[in-house]
């Protein structure tokens, strides 16, 4: 698998345009924290928790790739970050989460344009790309999750 189709894989799932519908930066654009904030139901993850998600398995693929040391994510914790934080349901605070995903896409974009200059294990391989995966399929959750939203307020 060629640098730049490995690098086409995660942007387009990320940024770029597809063909299949909102990758996860078009679904979480127009968000409003507290649209970003919301649950569907008592302990359901959130847009804004599906969003630091996503930026977390960005960070712990390049830091695979990189060979970078553990704990060196912005945010204390691992997988999943309750957000928002109490009383900190703001646009700002909103903001500098999906700040951390657009540069943890960046960095990971970054490694894999280097890394992939060489021949990859399969491992690694399989990690890019399903990062790639990761992204579509949590941009699918947060057009779901907009449309329940959406259709609650209808009602």
């Amino acid at each position: 698998m060629t640098d730049a189709l490995l690098s086409s894989l995660i942007d387009e799932a990320y940024e770029k345009k597809t063909w299949h519908g909102p990758n996860l930066r078009q679904s979480i654009r127009g968000v409003s924290a507290a649209q970003a904030a919301w649950r569907p139901a008592p302990g359901a993850h959130n847009i804004w928790e599906l969003t630091l998600h996503a930026a977390y398995w960005k960070y712990r693929m390049r830091r695979k790739i990189e060979a970078g040391k553990r704990g060196s994510f912005a945010l204390e914790g691992t997988n999943f970050f309750k957000r928002p934080q109490p009383r900190n349901t703001t646009e700002r605070a909103w903001r500098a989460d999906r700040d951390l995903l657009h540069r943890e896409h960046r960095a990971l974009a970054a490694a894999v344009r280097k890394a992939a200059r060489a021949p990859l294990p399969n491992k690694l391989l399989r990690g890019i790309y399903g990062v790639a995966f990761h992204d579509v399929y949590h941009a699918g959750q947060i057009r779901l999750l907009r449309r329940l939203m959406h259709n609650r307020r209808a009602v």
